[in-house]
């Protein structure tokens, strides 16, 4: 039988990671490239599809075996088109990605949100294998969230399902992004984490640009300021999950973002959070795991929608 190839293409706001990944969840050839945004959509789409073919030839991989893309991007899509609505950090709006897509690389395409593409990999291949129901969260400049159920995204009516950042859990919390007070991604972003750390003094001893990566640190050495801001964002984080938690009943909850680095000194105290917060049977059902497949998550899980599609064939 012949082998399933997809070709998984991961738009981040500067690189843009392409794969061409087999059934197995082999890498058969990868590469990063410029994403270039301000080229343009067209431009953008005519160096993808050139760059995917050339990374096939390099790696000896027959394009014609290479089914079709999946794309997982930021933004607010409508997914059964393939068209991007807006996209922030791209300054993109109303742009029929899958169909520029579609025509430079000949192949179906298969658009979806960066943080649902990124839970579907984590299931398909890390830190989620088999579990039935999965909640993926991302600890970046917001804190985003992946629902899989069955091995499957779980988009919602309006394609909005898993934006964990957004619940509100502070009544009388900062101003979000989206408006509202009191989000979680005010409390438990690393961006609010290092905005918290410097509204509490806390500075590192050379006078650099504190980053989540030193609070964290500066916190298991010892400083009273910072341990007591990652106590209270690890708090708040618990909160969140044990919300979602209580309405999902999931089997696991992955972690993701550069902020798993710190191990045990975020992951132990948040477990032990969230079995104080959730319903008890919710939390004794439930592991909380730090992610596997780091940055590799999203381009795996935008190759795993079109083996999806041929599975189901």
């Amino acid at each position: 039988m012949e082998q399933r190839l997809a070709l998984g293409i991961d738009i981040g706001g500067t690189n843009v990671k392409l794969a061409i990944v087999d059934s197995d969840g082999r890498v058969l050839a990868d590469k990063s490239i410029p994403t270039a945004p301000e080229r343009g959509p067209e431009a953008f789409s005519r160096t993808v599809g050139a760059e995917a073919r050339a990374m096939a030839d390099e790696a000896a991989v027959a394009w014609d075996s290479v089914a079709g893309a999946g794309v997982g991007m930021a933004g607010f899509l409508d997914v059964a088109r393939g068209w991007v609505e807006e996209a922030v950090n791209l300054h993109w709006r109303d742009v029929p990605l899958a169909d520029l897509l579609r025509s430079s690389l000949d192949k179906p395409v298969r658009v979806d949100n960066d943080a649902n593409v990124a839970a579907l990999g984590e299931v398909w291949l890390g830190a989620g294998q088999h579990a039935h129901t999965a909640l993926c969260v991302t600890l970046g400049t917001g804190v985003g969230g992946g629902i899989v159920i069955g091995g499957r995204i779980h988009r919602g009516a309006s394609t909005m399902a898993g934006e964990i950042g957004h619940i509100m859990v502070k009544n009388d919390g900062e101003l979000c992004n989206c408006g509202h007070r009191g989000c979680l991604e005010t409390l438990a972003s690393a961006t609010a984490l290092v905005r918290h750390a410097l509204q509490a003094g806390v500075r590192r001893p050379d006078g650099g640009e504190l980053t989540a990566k030193d609070v964290f640190a500066l916190a298991a050495a010892g400083d009273e300021a910072a341990k007591a801001v990652v106590g209270e964002m690890i708090h708040w984080l618990a909160v969140g999950l044990a919300v979602v938690a209580n309405i999902l009943n999931p089997d696991v909850i992955v972690v993701a973002g550069g902020l798993v680095n710190a191990g045990d000194q975020l992951m132990k105290p948040l477990s032990e959070a969230f079995e104080r917060e959730a319903l008890a049977r919710v939390a004794r059902a439930c592991r909380l795991v730090p992610a596997k497949l780091g940055d590799q998550a999203g381009v795996l899980g935008a190759a795993r929608l079109v083996l999806q599609d041929i599975e189901s064939l």
